[in-house]
């Protein structure tokens, strides 16, 4: 966790992305899934099986007793043909686990694990983000409440190394923004992408 953030915390913020994620898939149509995003790397529906796989792979993993995500990558992976209905059933499975004290157990994806509740705070600066790459390539508006975007804002600093960080990387450079820019922008910003992106 940040700062001052329960697990209690972070499962209500995470609750209300997933819950937003799940209206933008919902907004997605065909003609959309070929569009570029702020993630450089992925078009829409590269991004879905993204974000869909992760999240399903997540939830199971809280899920299982012994805190085993099914898979280590998405190779393979399909989001399917109802990706918003996939995102509320791994939300609901993910929300579950929580409540009966997942988190308080690592999660661990083939050989990797990391602390329950350091991966929940992972989970939920990630979906802040790929949500905002999702509605602004496909015209949608996106809001996550402003407490859980502080908390990843003190959050994923401590993740942005620069092993990970600049370019080539898995995220890119980070992007000048004025200290008293809204939230998400200063968000998406430390996360290498433009707030101003459009499609």
């Amino acid at each position: 966790m940040s700062g001052t953030e329960t697990v209690a915390d972070t499962r209500a913020h995470l609750n209300a992305v997933l819950t937003d994620l799940a209206r933008v898939v919902d907004g997605i149509d065909g003609a959309e899934r070929a569009a570029a995003t702020p993630c450089t790397e992925y078009d829409v529906a590269t991004l879905l099986d993204h974000v869909v796989g992760w999240l399903d792979t997540f939830s199971a993993g809280y899920a299982d007793p012994e805190g085993r995500a099914p898979r280590a990558d998405l190779s393979g992976y399909r989001a399917p043909d109802d990706a918003a209905a996939a995102v509320r059933d791994a939300a609901a499975t993910l929300d579950r686990a929580l409540a009966a004290g997942a988190a308080t157990r690592p999660l661990t994806l083939g050989e990797a694990a990391m602390p329950g509740e350091m991966a929940l705070s992972m989970i939920l600066w990630e979906y802040q983000v790929h949500g905002w790459d999702l509605a602004v390539a496909t015209g949608q508006p996106w809001s996550p409440p402003d407490a859980g975007l502080e908390a990843s804002l003190v959050f994923a600093p401590m993740m942005l190394t620069d092993d990970y960080q600049g370019e080539g990387k898995t995220f890119g450079p980070r992007v000048a923004v004025a200290d008293d820019a809204p939230a998400l922008d200063r968000l998406v910003a430390i996360s290498g992408r433009d707030p101003g992106w459009s499609r």
